[in-house]
């Protein structure tokens, strides 16, 4: 039995020393199937000579466009990697602004996507200028030109474990996402780092419906792999599908990470009789009363809170299955591994000490190598002693754990999505009548925050309704970024020269709360041909 994390310098490296050791064993389990560890170096391995033939060659980025994960998935990021090519996990949930600024930033060789976003391609125009190439149904047969095995074991032998790999883009303060550089030793420390504070062996099974657009799907597939384990993946999220898989595939250890797709299978198992017995582990965020709620419905299973960000290549800090259940309640867990961490002052920057809150400065292998062509971006988050400041604040207790206090940036998480408000506003403003827009964070029982729009309008006696604000965001960015309240404003709290945005969450948070509004409500597509299947 695997019980220490496998010790390689790349992620390809990892998956065919697995096929080695245990080539029949299963690696991956997902909605079309399941890989071995043999099937998956050798579909990796193919989709590098796929690609090779192509034109594409170390240091080119691959975009990829691909719903849920899958097969697919895992063969061409895997197989970029084998060429010391990057992966640009582009965000499934864009619309064709957001998906044509990726484009335009990154500069992807080639573009590989589901059939399904054919027409969200071409609404990008001159954006998507390099090859696209849309998957079929049977694409791990490698129809075309294929590259000769030792041009791919040439192009293995030549790779950087510190170069770029992977590029995620971010939303952060800005109005323009920002794309985050991890490199294939920072993403295998993540996973081994994670593999020993969960104790993981070759017996786990280990379930997350996160995308790999973002690093939870990676983290807890590389953690898996380091001890020889499973990763199981649903597929595009439903929670009927997703109970039905953790019931018959018997999965161990599982990280919904958000109780917004956490309560959803809770409430189908306790309808259904589904047995989740076999779980020992289950890895979520909340607040101590709801962690506590969630705890008391699955008392078998030890649940541990967390955080993290995208800067940190997933986790940086994890509750141990052995730490006190008031700990896991209360707390995120001891930082991982090899990763340090310093609490500051906002205003001065110096350390501060005891529980005091303060803002949290990383640094370690896991920590992100930059932002792709961002030069002046980066030197504002890395300082010169290598510790990334993340605008978050959190202070530490007696025993070392981490307990997230709030966010200093002007940053939004809903349902799990970072949204920063400079991106909601910027487009706002381009609606005809709107003056100045200020969004602002609503509290919400199903999202745990959703964006809330203050509107002044142009003078000149401007008329506008909510709903038209609303329907101008539908269909043009993501949903979890259209804002689910509109209120209009003639004034505005300030300090100086800003305006208070404090002063505007309570505002919204006090409103809602003496309304007895607790949820936003679901948005409704608009009705204009342009704007279809937009909602929830």
């Amino acid at each position: 039995m695997i019980r220490q994390p496998l010790d390689h310098k790349t992620v390809f490296g990892l998956v065919d020393e697995m096929a080695h050791i245990r080539p029949r064993a299963r690696a991956f389990s997902g909605a079309d199937g399941a890989l071995t560890y043999q099937t998956l170096a050798a579909a990796s391995f193919s989709a590098a000579r796929w690609l090779h033939a192509r034109g594409v060659r170390q240091g080119d980025r691959v975009a990829l466009l691909l719903a849920g994960v899958d097969r697919d998935y895992l063969a061409f990021a895997i197989g970029a990697m084998r060429l010391g090519a990057i992966a640009v996990c582009a965000n499934a949930r864009y619309k064709a602004a957001e998906l044509g600024y990726l484009m335009t930033k990154a500069q992807p060789v080639i573009l590989i996507a589901s059939q399904r976003y054919r027409s969200l391609i071409e609404e990008t125009g001159h954006a998507c200028e390099c090859p696209v190439v849309l998957l079929g149904d049977r694409t791990l047969e490698w129809d075309g030109a294929m590259a000769a095995s030792d041009a791919i074991h040439q192009a293995q032998s030549l790779v950087d474990p510190h170069a770029p790999a992977r590029i995620i883009f971010t939303s952060g303060t800005t109005a323009n996402p920002k794309g985050c550089i991890h490199s294939q030793a920072a993403m295998l420390h993540q996973g081994r780092a994670v593999a020993a504070r969960l104790e993981l062996t070759d017996r786990d099974r280990f379930w997350t419906p996160l995308p790999m657009f973002h690093t939870a799907g990676w983290s807890t597939m590389l953690a898996a792999f380091s001890r020889g384990a499973s990763m199981h993946h649903p597929g595009v999220f439903d929670a009927g599908t997703a109970l039905d898989q953790l019931h018959s595939q018997r999965c161990t250890v599982a990280f919904p990470g958000f109780e917004t797709i956490w309560l959803p299978i809770l409430d189908q198992a306790a309808t259904t009789g589904a047995d989740l017995g076999s779980l020992r582990v289950v890895i979520i965020v909340g607040v101590p009363e709801r962690l506590e709620a969630m705890q008391r419905r699955l008392p078998n299973a030890i649940q541990v809170a967390n955080t993290g960000s995208t800067e940190a290549c997933g986790w940086l800090a994890i509750g141990s299955p052995h730490d006190s259940q008031d700990s896991r309640l209360a707390s995120c867990g001891k930082p991982l591994e090899g990763m340090e961490i310093r609490l500051v002052d906002p205003e001065t920057g110096s350390d501060v000490h005891g529980e005091t809150s303060g803002e949290l400065l990383f640094r370690g292998p896991c920590r992100l190598s930059g932002y792709f062509d961002d030069p002046e971006g980066t030197a504002a988050a890395i300082d010169a002693d290598g510790w990334f400041h993340s605008g978050d604040l959190v202070r530490q207790t007696a025993s070392a754990e981490l307990v997230f206090v709030s966010r200093l940036k002007d940053m939004l998480k809903v349902g799990g999505e970072n949204v920063a408000a400079a991106e909601i506003e910027g487009h706002l403003l381009k609606l005809p009548g709107v003056r100045i827009a200020q969004v602002v964070s609503a509290p919400d029982d199903h999202y745990g925050e959703v964006p809330a729009a203050f509107i002044e309008l142009e003078k000149r006696g401007v008329r506008l309704q909510a709903d038209e604000v609303i329907g101008h965001c539908l269909g043009k960015i993501a949903t979890f970024k259209v804002p689910r309240y509109v209120r209009f404003v003639s004034e505005w709290p300030m300090s100086g020269t800003k305006i208070k945005k404090a002063e505007l969450r309570q505002m919204i948070a006090d409103e809602l709360r003496q309304s007895g509004v607790r949820s936003a409500p679901r948005l409704r597509p608009p009705t204009r041909p342009d704007q279809r299947g937009a909602g929830d």
